[in-house]
């Protein structure tokens, strides 16, 4: 039987040649490379998770603010016809499954370990810098065990972030249908550019979500290019049971320059939790022979260890840790860790922000201070503004075009599909530039950050209509508490 530790695949990275071997070269590697790794790891703590749902799991979950069951029973009439469908758009949902957060802003919390790529950046062992690299990877799926539902930006929506570790950060919707988003980040050792594109397959009580993006890193001590494929996660219990969220599969992350990669395999949770979390994999040469193993839980710390060409740890070593989660609030309601509140805060804003940024969306605002009802108009207003002007564009025949980044002639292949790609044009780094300048050794004023009405908008005006028919949950909500 050959060694699974010695079937890497060949090729570049980004969903070509390599990723159609992976398919066959990899289609065990995983439950293989666990059973190598796993006697490294305790199952202490391990989560009972029952994967089709309970009662109990549905009273703790009205418990929570989520659906009541009578909410449910109706949740379910209308959504069953969707069985087999691509839900990204397809419905309006109530606010009462929402967090107070949108997309763009889930996108910033790949930014949160940031000093990982910095690490990266001045690694001069090729290997070890991959597993930096790879940690920086995995240090984003603590924050999507979240189970409720950022919102989707309006199109032409942004969201900048800095005072983190030196990094700017600038996402911008790009696309309404479909929904696409790309962003752009950047400080003293890399930049990162991502075109993001959700693709989805609803299964009645549960949605498969495929990640048809392209994520690219550049270090800049080196000059190196990597590039990310993550695994499909998939929500479980989405209208019956506990919701919880696992991402079973591959993650591969390819260093175009050099040819070497990392191929991580994400353990799917079994009943009652078993390899819940678990993370196991190599880094390869570009000769396709494993030089470290990688190990850990993606919740909770990632380390490595030299092996040899069979895969085995050599003798004489140790795991070493190279990154370990953030403890976050107790008792949070949204689950939020500390960097997920500072996302949402104006601390992290800077001076003169840009009126379409998602801190100032009236209804993800509503929602952060419990008042759901308005919450829910805003909502329906804002998506009836976007419905009319998505009307005005087609009766001007004009098209939307992006402020900060710009559409290619590059489509990307991905293990789910053809992606168009987005690239950053470059003017939002002269128009921070021209705003530092201007405002050289004053500090930011918080309340006059909260104060700029929100604008993502193309038209100053559009004409009101009547709302196009659209399914929404026959749910009534309260507001909440606090």
């Amino acid at each position: 039987m050959s060694n699974p530790a010695k079937t890497g695949g060949g090729g570049g990275g980004g969903g070509g040649g390599f990723l159609s071997a992976l398919t066959s070269g990899f289609s065990n590697f995983g439950f293989a490379v666990h059973s190598k790794v796993n006697s490294l790891l305790g199952y202490e703590g391990l989560e009972v998770v029952n994967p089709e749902g309970g009662q109990d799991d549905v009273e703790e979950e009205a418990i929570k603010g989520r659906f009541k069951q009578e909410d449910r029973e109706s949740y379910w009439k209308m959504m069953h016809k969707y069985i087999g469908s691509d839900i990204t758009s397809m419905v309006t949902l109530p606010v009462i499954i929402f967090e107070p957060m949108t997309m763009l802003q889930k996108m910033a919390e790949l930014m949160e370990y940031s000093y990982l790529l910095d690490m990266a950046d001045e690694c001069p062992d090729p290997y070890v810098k991959m597993v930096y690299a790879a940690a920086w990877a995995v240090s984003v799926y603590p924050a999507y065990q979240r189970t409720w539902k950022p919102f989707n930006p309006i199109l032409g929506e942004t969201y900048e972030m800095v005072n983190h570790n030196g990094v700017t950060f600038l996402a911008e919707q790009v696309s309404h249908h479909p929904p696409m988003s790309s962003g752009h980040a950047e400080n003293s050792h890399f930049t990162y550019d991502v075109t993001s594109k959700l693709k989805t397959k609803f299964l009645g009580n549960s949605v498969d979500v495929y990640p048809v993006g392209r994520t690219r890193v550049v270090l800049k001590k080196s000059g190196e290019v990597l590039d990310l494929v993550p695994p499909p996660s998939k929500v479980h219990n989405l209208i019956f049971g506990r919701t919880w969220i696992d991402s079973p599969g591959d993650m591969v992350l390819t260093n175009l320059t050099t040819g070497d990669k990392v191929v991580l395999y994400f353990q799917p949770c079994g009943w009652f939790g078993k390899g819940r979390y678990e993370v196991d994999g190599y880094v390869y040469s570009k000769d396709e022979e494993p030089q470290l193993m990688v190990t850990g839980k993606w919740n909770t710390t990632m380390s490595y260890q030299p092996c040899d060409v069979e895969g085995e740890p050599l003798p004489g070593t140790e795991l070493k840790e190279v990154w370990k989660a953030a403890g976050g609030p107790k008792q949070d309601k949204f689950q939020y860790t500390y960097f997920a509140h500072k996302i949402n805060s104006f601390e992290t804003a800077p001076q003169a922000l840009l009126p379409s940024d998602s801190r100032l969306r009236p209804d993800r605002y509503a929602l952060e201070l419990g008042d759901m009802s308005k919450a829910g108009t805003e909502k329906s207003r804002m998506e009836e503004r976007q419905r009319s002007e998505k009307r005005m564009r087609e009766g001007k025949h004009e098209e939307f075009t992006p402020r900060w980044f710009r559409m290619t002639k590059d489509i990307s292949p991905t293990p789910w599909g053809d992606l168009e790609i987005y690239e950053y044009n470059g003017k939002y780094t002269a128009h921070r530039q021209a705003i530092d300048s201007a405002n050289s050794g004053k500090d930011i004023d918080i309340e006059e950050l909260k104060s700029i009405a929100y604008n993502p908008w193309q038209y100053d005006s559009v004409e009101d209509s009547t709302l196009h028919e659209v399914q929404t949950l026959p749910i009534s909500v309260e507001p909440a508490s606090s």
